[in-house]
């Protein structure tokens, strides 16, 4: 069986937009991609490590242990031996209480990038390839999340380009999902559910092609 690690925030947890519930597991997109990489034959499990609000590099001055650096490598330590890591962060830089611009968010990925491929896995166990996810640009911040995400929409122009860059200088893979599916215009922040099936179907392929290089 391979294992694939999803390690994200609340747009891979699956929180209903407007609402603090939680999309079920065969329609937020780790389970759908699962689920279909499934049917078609691959013995796979798709390990959902995904925190609301965490951070790429940073801490939540308002609750703790959002900062996605720490603890990371014992995360990838845990769950080796994986075929593959997806990492699909960022957004969550640019809430209203942080600074940060698309650059910073990037640099942030890369150092958790860098982090994976120190982690300590067991002798004879490769390091796991990485697909890089960018995830869909923050639209209009509305609702509960109006105040957090303040600004959001702006900080984040160009955060899809800049990850491409890192990912090309790292030697990872890359998915934008921008491309294929759009934040919720309830909350301009998660998405809906049929937007979680359409990128986890948009996957299938980007990652079928990966691990059909570590079978």
């Amino acid at each position: 069986m391979q294992q694939v690690l999803v390690y994200g925030d609340s747009l891979s947890w699956g929180i209903i937009p407007g609402s603090r519930g939680r999309h079920p597991f065969a329609v937020r997109w780790p389970g759908r991609l699962e689920l279909r990489l499934q049917e078609s034959g691959r013995d796979l499990r798709v390990i959902e490590d995904c925190l609301n609000g965490r951070r790429t590099v940073w801490e939540d001055p308002f609750k703790a242990g959002r900062n996605g650096l720490l603890g990371l490598a014992q995360r990838i330590e845990v769950n080796s031996p994986l075929a593959l890591v997806i990492l699909m962060l960022g957004n969550n830089d640019f809430q209203s209480m942080h600074p940060h611009t698309a650059w910073h968010g990037a640099q942030g990925v890369a150092s958790l990038v860098d982090e994976i491929r120190r982690a300590p896995i067991e002798p004879g166990m490769a390091s796991p390839p990485l697909l890089i996810v960018a995830p869909p640009p923050i639209g209009t911040p509305a609702g509960t999340m109006a105040d957090k995400f303040a600004g959001g929409e702006r900080k984040c122009v160009g955060f899809a380009a800049a990850l491409q860059q890192v990912a090309d200088g790292l030697e990872c893979e890359f998915f934008d999902a921008g491309t294929v599916v759009s934040t919720s215009p309830v909350d301009g922040v998660h998405l809906g559910a049929t937007e979680h099936m359409r990128l986890g179907d948009a996957l299938i392929g980007p990652v079928s092609a990966i691990l059909g290089k570590v079978d």
